[in-house]
């Protein structure tokens, strides 16, 4: 064998070596960020400080919804109950606790977080190496270790576009993107916005590839709250150019990190549910429905919803046609037609899009316009959408104006700072009152097309990247 022969078959073995080592033994790579780091880089003036060493330890602050504590409400006050009724509740229910907290640290977890089993891991291995080694080498992606507050190291990795951020100016906007149950940023959902010329940054969930821990929503805020500091006090992207994407169950993690950081710019959710429970009612047997119900409340309260209407800012919702993940539609399509047509009724982001338009503009959400957006929502696919859309004649530009008019009153009225947020008046607005019935349907129709398009397509089918666009903003 030749000197140079040599030569390069030393450089491929150690190509090799490199490469393995970046890929299996990430728990030696050094930490490029902290969750506490943002004191150290200087920007005191910023209103998202790192959390007290004490905070710290219980992790980020969650919204817990009325259903973990719906029954509080019609309960005697503590003042009013003896301790041994208190005593003698507690050892009721311990039972159940322990087969909630044994279902979910168990058959739960690998059914909400299949991704995080060893096997998946192992299996997957090959083309998560292959994915890394495309989005270093082609996309020149750098990969970065952080620690959250409750010590997990989350591997992400950032492609940079604004040296050459294109003829929009897309590289200078950051997308954040959320993976889903099963997802991984090596071979996941970041790939549109990545093709269509953003700068992105990915992250693995807890327990997912490189990251460490077990993918709870308590850890999944965790890790989201050191990634988007990353992303604002490391990588030094302002706020209104961060754009979170969320598909399927990052759909949490998404909405946190909007509803925690109202400022950054949009939102964009694929294929995602408005709340857990239904979902896993779908799938559990129905002798188990008050076992199920409280282990999701407990354990696995993925409240997407709630934490939607907590964001002012932009917000587009994708809905598949053809997904049938986060439906719970018992209809089992047989004919390839039927596949063709989807079956939407059943979709989990209708009830997404109407608890939103619900909550930001309840007069035109009222009894006629909650109505024709329900019947919107039946549309099925493309052609069905724009028949309906037309069929009541709804004015554009009269609709642009109504809300300008409403926007422009409320900037001259309000003169409180907390009134007019970073997206402009808070929600919710009181525009619509006084309308005909007419318009009513009208100016519901118009919001309902602006948050919300239709694509046709399954749960797991990648995203393209023409069909990954930013929300519509007044």
């Amino acid at each position: 064998m030749c000197v140079i022969c040599f030569v390069k078959a030393l450089v491929h073995v150690f190509k090799i070596y490199l490469t393995a080592n970046y890929t299996y033994n990430f728990r030696s790579w050094p930490v490029d960020f902290r969750w506490d780091d943002v004191h150290a880089s200087g920007t005191g003036s910023s209103s998202h400080r790192a959390l007290t060493c004490a905070a710290a330890a219980a992790g980020v602050w969650l919204l817990h919804d009325a259903a973990l504590g719906g029954d509080a409400f019609t309960r005697p006050p503590r003042g009013a109950r003896s301790q041994a009724q208190c005593l003698l509740q507690q050892i009721r229910e311990l039972p159940s606790q322990l087969a909630s907290y044994a279902l979910a640290h168990s058959l739960g977890r690998w059914l909400v977080y299949p991704g995080s089993m060893f096997l998946m891991t192992r299996a997957l291995l090959p083309l998560l190496q292959q994915g890394q080694e495309r989005l270093v080498e082609r996309y020149r992606g750098r990969r970065a270790k952080l620690v959250a507050c409750d010590g997990n190291e989350i591997d992400t990795m950032f492609m940079d576009r604004r040296q050459h951020p294109g003829s929009h100016g897309r590289g200078l906007r950051l997308v954040i993107c959320c993976e889903g149950n099963a997802g991984f940023y090596e071979m996941g959902c970041l790939s549109a916005p990545l093709e269509a010329g953003y700068s992105v940054l990915g992250w693995n969930h807890p327990g997912f590839g490189g990251s460490t821990g077990a993918p709870f929503p308590q850890h999944d805020a965790n890790a989201m709250d050191v990634v988007v500091k990353y992303a604002l006090h490391r990588l030094n992207f302002p706020p209104a150019h961060v754009v979170v994407y969320g598909w399927s169950i990052g759909g949490f993690t998404a909405t946190w990190a909007t509803m925690t950081y109202p400022e950054l710019g949009a939102l964009v959710l694929d294929a995602t549910f408005d709340d857990l429970v239904p979902l896993a009612l779908k799938v559990m047997p129905h002798s188990w429905k008050g076992l199920v119900v409280r282990t999701v409340r407990e354990h696995f309260n993925l409240n997407v919803a709630e934490q939607l209407c907590c964001y002012p800012g932009p917000v587009l919702l994708l809905r598949r046609t053809q997904d049938d993940v986060v439906s719970t539609s018992s209809h089992i399509t047989t004919l390839p037609s039927c596949q063709e047509e989807g079956d939407v009724e059943g979709n989990r982001g209708n009830e997404l899009l109407l608890r939103l338009l619900q909550h930001r503009y309840p007069s035109v959400m009222a009894r006629e316009g909650r109505t024709v957006v329900t019947r919107w929502l039946r549309t099925s696919n493309l052609a069905q959408e724009a028949s309906f859309y037309a069929r009541y004649h709804v004015d554009d530009e009269w609709c642009l104006a109504m809300l300008r008019s409403y926007c422009e009153r409320c900037q001259k009225e309000m003169d409180d700072a907390e009134a007019w947020g970073p997206h402009g008046p808070t929600f919710p607005w009181l525009v619509g009152q006084g309308l005909s019935p007419r318009r009513r349907r009208q100016l519901a129709l118009f919001l309902a097309r602006r948050h919300l398009r239709n694509l046709e397509a399954t749960h797991c089918s990648p995203l393209e990247p023409e069909d990954f666009q930013l929300p519509w903003k007044l």
